[in-house]
């Protein structure tokens, strides 16, 4: 018998395989104005269906790949297709959410999306929150099947979990030189029972045979190559990529496999990873009975020690899942995301005070802000109060109820947008005070401050409150001084 990808059952009507077909090269290959065949196309993805390679992950800016799968589907409604969503923040409205998932629908030919996967630039901006609720309104009236997000970090993962939000997936960088999944990525995984879908695990080519005791490219203009050559500089350099490579050739030898196999079976054998990733060029090249071999063979103890040794040379890359697409050092394929990001705009727009001019306040829609005539916030100079912020959503809904950890990340994301909007940064935090219900969540709701805020430091007080007013656990006010 034919040697088939191993499965993985994310749900009970939800089985992929583990190697999916990763179509972001369409994209690639149409940059340049090339016109492509689809319905060709559309036949190289049935072989690959055929072949046991089911499974397919898309999105809406990778090119015509959403026509191209609607196009498989007239072919074949075997399989899985999951795709993403990823839109410019703004206002998550019921009706923008649901144009966005009919288009996709539209596009891929199914009434039901097997698998939608949600990305979101800016945490600061709630919007988030909304195109969540209304995706998890769709997915009950089985517009979708099964719901996921990509490059969410854990804080944020959890707190979509804390609200309820049902998610099988979170589509991450996981490699021999990306290793923060394996950290609170994977713990998170292990206690919610959501799974990873891992991308770059060759780091663009680099942990492959190909550039074992080469010099390193100075001129690419590939932009995988560009990106997975910061994550190279980021662990230490072009020796210690050598050295990994070296250690991973020695035991791609011994199982009569590719130093790419090794690579890619080190991260399927991660605890939290569903599914692997991996890049097609349909109608180019295609690497299936070489991708294969991940299946036949296991590191054992001698291996792992092989690894260890390399590895050990290696700086960690700092910081969790996704960051690269939110905060400096930009680790992207397109280098400094800062330009990207400064172009969307503030969360709050910034107003003077009616009989103080050179006084700048901001709301944010609470509906206790004109009840009790407060601003959210109020620049004098330069300084940014922002008042006692609780995790309140829209007109009132309370965010991750009973979860004071990720109260505390909505909090200090709506902290950020305040302070943003009003000409200031987190790095301009010079005083925190915090609030809780219950002293025992001191260590979480820390822990998740310190996380935004340790390398900062700003001055911060603690207190246990007997009432918070609602149904809070965590309240949290703070102070900026902006400096020229």
């Amino acid at each position: 018998m034919t040697r088939r990808p191993d499965r993985f059952t994310l749900a009970p009507d939800l089985e992929i395989s583990r190697l999916l077909v990763g179509l972001w090269q369409i994209a690639d290959m149409e940059k340049d104005g090339r016109v492509l065949d689809h319905p060709a196309l559309a036949r190289e993805m049935k072989a690959y269906a055929e072949a046991g390679f089911d499974t397919f992950d898309m999105a809406d800016h990778y090119g015509s790949a959403e026509v191209i799968a609607g196009h498989y589907r007239d072919l074949d409604r075997s399989g899985v297709v999951a795709t993403k969503w990823c839109p410019t923040p703004g206002a998550m409205t019921p009706e923008v959410v649901r144009a966005a998932v009919d288009r996709a629908r539209e596009r891929l030919k199914v009434d039901r999306i097997d698998l939608l996967q949600f990305h979101w630039w800016m945490f600061q901006h709630p919007g988030w929150i909304d195109a969540m609720k209304e995706l998890a309104h769709l997915k009950s009236q089985g517009l979708i099947g099964h719901l996921g997000t990509t490059n969410f970090d854990t804080d944020h993962l959890r707190l979509l979990h804390d609200h309820g939000i049902p998610l099988v997936t979170n589509q991450v960088c996981f490699s021999l030189l990306d290793r923060r999944a394996a950290g609170r990525m994977s713990d998170f995984c292990a206690t919610s029972g959501v799974r990873l879908l891992a991308y770059g695990t060759l780091a663009g080519g680099l942990l492959t045979e190909k550039w074992l005791g080469k010099t390193m490219p100075r001129d690419t203009q590939n932009w995988s190559l560009m990106k997975y050559l910061r994550f190279v500089e980021a662990i230490g350099g072009w020796d210690v990529l050598q050295g990994i490579l070296a250690a991973a050739e020695k035991i791609a030898r011994k199982h009569k496999v590719s130093i790419g196999n090794v690579a890619t079976r080190w991260v399927l054998e991660q605890k939290a990873v569903a599914g692997i990733i991996i890049g097609a060029r349909l109608g180019e090249r295609e690497h299936r009975a070489d991708n294969l071999k991940i299946f036949d063979f296991a590191l054992d103890a001698e291996d792992q020690q092989l690894l260890d040794a390399a590895l050990a040379h290696s700086k960690p890359i700092g910081g969790d899942c996704g960051d690269e697409y939110r905060k400096p050092p930009f680790l992207t394929a397109s280098g400094d995301l800062s330009h990207h990001l400064a172009s969307f705009p503030k969360v709050y727009a910034a107003q003077p005070m009616p009989d103080r001019p050179s006084r700048l306040r901001i709301d944010t829609g609470s509906i206790w802000e004109p009840l009790a005539g407060y601003s959210r916030a109020v620049r004098i100079k330069d300084r940014i109060l922002v008042s006692g912020t609780t995790a309140t959503h829209g007109q009132g809904e309370v965010i991750a109820l009973g979860s004071p950890a990720s109260q505390t990340v909505y909090i200090l994301d709506k902290i950020r947008a305040s302070i943003e909007a009003l000409g200031g940064t987190l790095e301009d935090v010079v005083r925190t005070r915090v609030y809780l219900r219950d002293q025992s969540a001191c260590e979480e709701v820390s822990k998740a401050h310190g996380r935004v805020f340790g390398h900062i430091r700003p001055a911060n007080t603690l207190l246990e409150i007997g009432a918070l007013i609602g149904n809070y656990d965590v309240e949290i006010d703070a102070e900026a001084i902006v400096e020229e």
